[in-house]
């Protein structure tokens, strides 16, 4: 399965429009993720583990993506954004979401 941001594919010919697709994750930080990351905040630095559930969430979203062009007869998937929001009551649950056009191509 063919991923990109773009719209188009050079050399490639799109023969079929499926619509559009989009895979969800939802992931939760726990509160050690939030101890070290408010320490981070504070001392300054990267928090290696909230780039870990990042990550994992931006992954898992993908997948998810690509796992319903698949079902839709897609072979590849085009012009997909990725989002990022953070819901629940403190704020400490990440959901990423990836969408796009799934399509097939020569």
């Amino acid at each position: 399965m063919l991923v990109t941001t773009t719209n188009s594919i050079e050399g490639r010919r799109i023969t079929e429009y499926k619509g559009l697709v989009a895979g969800e994750a939802v992931t939760g930080a726990n509160v050690v993720r939030d101890i070290f990351a408010g320490l981070r905040d504070f001392f300054g630095g990267r928090s290696g583990s909230y780039e870990k559930v990042f990550r994992s969430s931006r992954e898992a979203a993908i997948e998810d993506m690509v796992a319903n062009a698949q079902a839709m007869g897609a072979n590849a998937v085009l012009g997909v954004d990725i989002d990022y929001e953070s819901v629940g009551a403190k704020g400490s649950i990440l959901m990423a979401t990836a969408c796009g056009t799934a399509v097939v191509i020569e």
